[in-house]
């Protein structure tokens, strides 16, 4: 196999977009100071990603519209996402970026990795070595979901996969192989499987801004749903939900506490005593403002049509959707513009690194794994090994969390209800074809018409719900092949199949000019 240089292209540590002559300038070994449990600690609040692929992936879903040439796009790269064109820029929420930060990432855990290795892998160096390995194969996940097609073991060996980056840089211009998604997955189990024992909550201040044991295991499991070990799936969550699933649900009650403000509600929405959430990052990203209440980038987004009959207030076994929780609709409204109707999640925040003159950077915290998206991820295992007993139950937890009636639903009513609801055509002509089913072309697995069908469509109703604003509808999209259009003001729509090479988003510029394969169009 071919094998490319792709050196000054961010898998180095300290180098993030300066040139080869400025790394030089930087390259002595820091590795000889990680020599203190301390340290090797410390060193690891890089090792997770400060940037984000929400925009990208929201924009590129079926949870955004054109709504317009009337309305002004803020970033080249929220439009080249939502037209599923090759992302140029190099913005904050931009291919580039994203792909800096897990790189950077990843060798920050490389780097703990080595030095706890040189120090003779000691006891007291264990946790931080789990917590190094989860965060390596966090990075990769997360670059995977985004830069290549969803894991399929029919086509997993020819599939483009992506470099592994597994030790620390030594070289100016070291060579790697894209490889295939079957070495690609095969890694980032075997560190999850190494690193998973070794989580030790007890070495953190505060836990849920790095892989606690609970945030380990929901990645986990979420890992293993798209890698299709069902049987892992449930394990690995159940280490998550323990006894009790319905003490680890998002506190709804205390977000509906509050008054109708929209930063306080953010603010708790990321909060760490709320025992829903697992793991949350500080990240660069604009997303919090253009998917805030703000009169920003309001040509692409989550606009009524969508919102009304596809997402939040779709109607679903709890009935209309204003009986979901009101924390969606404050004041008996909703936050945002008829273009780009927002839940209350992801607030924004600027880093002043001059105020007198504004200058700084937008910030958002996002929450990578939650216990309810979990819960969906246990719930998606049952049905697809078929036990839709189970699956139901799982359904139930979260209706009676997510809901103002406490809604419970019989298997027999869950499916019946499903079954009942008309397909969304692809190239919809009228807004009133929109409903929350759509056809359903799965990747690398199958889904047997009638009873284990409907309730995927429940789940993937459920999960479009509750991680709206989230990213992961898009990993929906491309694991289930449902084919989606975009429609394009002034336009024809453009309709994405189910084996268009476009779910794969194309790699940055600067990395296909250095060598690295570029993804088929």
């Amino acid at each position: 196999m071919k094998k490319y240089g792709i050196g000054c292209i961010a898998i180095c540590w300290a180098f993030v977009l300066a040139g080869c002559d400025d790394f030089l300038d930087v390259m002595p070994d820091n590795r000889a100071e990680l020599n203190t449990v301390d340290k090797i600690t410390n060193i690891l609040v890089s090792a997770y990603p400060d940037n984000t692929s929400l925009m990208m992936e929201e924009m590129a879903s079926d949870n955004a519209l054109d709504n317009g040439e009337g309305f002004t796009v803020e970033s080249q790269e929220h439009e080249d996402a939502y037209l599923w064109q090759d992302i140029t820029g190099t913005g904050g929420d931009s291919p580039q970026a994203f792909w800096n930060a897990c790189y950077r990432a990843a060798a920050a855990a490389n780097q703990a990795l080595s030095a706890i290795e040189e120090l003779g892998n000691p006891a007291n160096l264990q946790a931080q070595r789990g917590e190094a390995l989860l965060c390596r194969a966090y990075a990769h996940f997360a670059l995977a979901n985004v830069f290549c097609l969803p894991y399929n073991p029919q086509t997993a060996e020819t599939d483009l996969g992506l470099p592994y980056s597994e030790a620390p840089e030594t070289e100016v211009a070291p060579h790697y192989e894209r490889g295939n998604m079957k070495t690609l997955y095969k890694k980032i189990s075997d560190d999850l499987e190494a690193g998973l024992p070794l989580i030790n909550d007890d070495i953190y201040t505060v836990p849920k801004y790095h892989f606690n044991r609970k945030a380990a295991h929901a990645f986990a499991a979420r890992f293993n749903l798209y890698y299709h070990e069902y049987g892992k799936v449930i394990e690995y969550a159940d280490v998550v939900l323990g006894a009790t699933p319905d003490k680890m649900m998002r506190n709804w009650a205390g977000i509906l506490a509050l008054p109708s403000d929209w930063q306080a509600r953010a603010n708790m929405y990321i909060s760490a005593s709320d025992p829903g959430n697992l793991l949350m990052l500080s990240v660069y990203s604009s997303w919090g403002y253009w998917v805030g209440p703000y009169n920003l980038g309001r040509r692409y987004g989550h606009a009524r049509p969508i919102f009304e009959r596809e997402t939040v207030r779709a109607t679903g076994l709890w009935g209309q959707g204003v009986s979901l929780p009101r924390a969606l609709y404050p004041a008996g409204s909703v936050w945002g513009y008829e273009e780009k109707l927002v839940v209350t999640k992801i607030g924004g925040y600027f880093e002043y690194t001059d105020k007198v003159n504004g200058i700084g950077y937008r910030r958002n915290v996002i929450v990578a794994f939650s216990g309810d998206e979990t819960l969906l991820c246990r719930a998606e295992a049952y049905a697809l090994q078929g036990d839709l007993d189970k699956a139901t139950e799982d359904v139930n937890v979260w209706l009676a969390s997510h809901t103002n009636n406490g809604t419970q639903a019989t298997k027999a009513e869950i499916l019946n209800f499903y079954a009942q609801i008309a397909y969304t055509p692809l190239q919809i002509t009228n807004n009133n074809q929109r409903t929350v089913k759509k056809q359903l072309n799965p990747r690398g697995f199958t889904v047997a018409g009638g009873d284990q069908e409907n309730m995927i469509h429940c789940l993937l109703h459920l999960r479009r719900v509750e991680n709206v604003h989230e990213g992961l509808r898009w990993q929906d999209v491309k694991r289930y092949g449902i084919e989606i259009a975009h429609n394009r003001a002034g336009g024809s729509d453009d309709v994405l199949t189910v084996d268009d090479p476009r779910r794969a988003m194309q790699l940055p510029q600067a990395v296909i000019s250095a060598g690295l394969a570029k993804n088929p169009r």
